[in-house]
């Protein structure tokens, strides 16, 4: 291994900057901007066809280089996230359901779920009550928690509302999540004269059923975010 000396540090710092120094000078501070102005999520391939079009002339190995020196780097895609946990601890309802998702009137047969939707500033988690007859959406909060009082007792609280308060005769049908057997959820059923019900974890509502919901209801939803 070598050694720098002093005359040898001085005409390293007379001497001018290489084609590659100066070229990283104008690169850093550009992919810093379109990092920026990309909502800081772009990783090096994207950056790196980014700067094409821009007309960089520029190899994807360089375009990470010049993102790591300018500390910036892309969005991981987050793991699965688990609406529903089942607990094992509380005493499940039965199902009453069997997953035979029909009804023969309004106010027979709800059927609450959940579902997710990452946003940039984290995850909106969002419950629904559905009536199984209509295939309608009645009942809905979105919320960036998937507390019992928070999230789904709302949504239950909307479709009650609609209903007047009034659900003697109706089933309520959930899975197993901790989020739908919670005391404050279960006595909130109770109080509006409603039957629990619950299936296993994730199988609620089935697809087939999800599937023939009115697409007013889906852009409803879909509109909050």
């Amino acid at each position: 291994m070598g050694f720098l000396t002093a005359r040898g540090y001085r005409a390293a710092k007379a001497r001018p900057a290489s084609a590659r120094q100066l070229r990283d000078e104008l690169l850093i501070p550009e992919i810093t901007r379109l990092h920026a102005e990309n909502y800081g999520v772009y990783g090096v391939r994207k950056m790196h066809a980014l700067l094409r079009r821009q007309g960089w002339v520029i190899g994807r190995d360089q375009t990470g280089r010049l993102m790591r020196i300018a500390g910036v780097h892309g969005v991981k895609r987050s793991k699965k996230v688990f609406t529903t946990k089942p607990d094992p601890a509380n005493e499940k309802p039965r199902d009453l359901v069997q997953r035979r998702f029909t009804a023969d009137a309004p106010r027979k047969l709800w059927v609450a779920d959940m579902a997710y939707v990452a946003t940039w500033s984290g995850f909106a988690y969002v419950a629904f009550v559905t009536d199984v007859f209509s295939r309608r959406i009645v009942g809905w909060n979105v919320a960036s928690t998937l507390k019992a009082d928070i999230l789904p007792l709302q949504a239950l609280n909307m479709a009650a509302w609609a209903a007047d308060g009034n659900l003697d005769g109706l089933v309520h049908h959930a899975d197993h999540g901790s989020n739908y057997l919670a005391v404050v959820y279960t006595d909130r059923i109770d109080e509006l004269g409603a039957t629990p019900s619950t299936g296993t974890v994730g199988d609620s509502f089935d697809c087939q059923s999800v599937s023939a919901a009115s697409r007013e209801d889906e852009e409803v939803l879909a509109g909050v975010f």
